[in-house]
């Protein structure tokens, strides 16, 4: 597979571990920064192309491996012993250690210009994590985060939009819903759709949302540049 960007260390400000990353630069005008967080699989060849995808559209894209304490350059597949060890990784990587390893991407990002947050599965709760409690975020976009009910309490600091497939066996409706009541003000768009609708990897694609979730983010991105100043 042919890859755009390249890997990187960041010196976690949360416990100075170097922790690995998938870096790529725009590939015109930059727009921003944008920390693309990853599904329980880790930095796979799917978050590697959806890095390069955002790059394309003139973001500077950065994917941290948020697992390497627990294995080093972690990217699994789908098989059902895949999915049980990125659960148990999901688990065993606390939040607070998450937000630390988060701020430090978005810290290399800042001086550049405005930085924006989007994430799958675990990595949208991640992507709520981040616009609770990261500083220097301009938007955040987080896709299908069912643990963002962990952290329902916390209330975002920038802009950010939430996305959910109504079909989503792991995220009932009624999750959804208490999620809107608690946060009213925060938009949350639901499609036609199961779990993991953006990768192509997955039973549960579907191209027509994964195309209406990706335009909703990159609008929040661009009206979030525009209320936010230049990038």
């Amino acid at each position: 597979m042919s890859r755009r960007g390249q890997d990187i260390g960041l010196i976690s400000l949360f416990d100075g571990i170097v922790v690995d990353a998938y870096h790529v630069e725009p590939t015109d005008a930059r727009r921003g920064g944008l920390i693309l967080i990853q599904e329980i699989f880790g930095v796979t060849d799917h978050i590697r192309e959806l890095a390069d995808g955002f790059a394309a559209d003139g973001y500077e894209v950065i994917a941290p491996s948020l697992y390497d304490r627990l294995e080093p350059g972690f990217a699994a597949d789908y098989s059902p012993e895949a999915i049980a060890k990125g659960v148990q990784y999901s688990q065993a990587t606390p939040w607070d250690q998450v937000a630390g390893d988060l701020q430090t991407a978005i810290d290399v990002l800042t001086p550049k210009g405005k930085v924006f947050v989007t994430g799958f599965c675990w990595g949208g709760a991640a992507a709520w994590l981040a616009a609770c409690r990261c500083e220097g975020v301009t938007a955040a976009s987080a896709f299908y985060g069912r643990r963002i009910t962990e952290l329902v309490d916390e209330v975002p600091q920038c802009p950010t939009i939430l996305h959910f497939g109504k079909t989503d066996a792991s995220i009932p409706m009624e999750t959804v819903e208490a999620i809107g009541a608690k946060h009213p003000d925060v938009p949350i768009y639901l499609y036609d759709a199961g779990h993991g609708f953006v990768s192509d990897r997955r039973s549960d694609y579907n191209q027509d949302a994964a195309r209406l979730g990706r335009l909703r983010s990159l609008q929040l991105f661009s009206r979030g540049g525009g209320l936010r100043g230049e990038a």
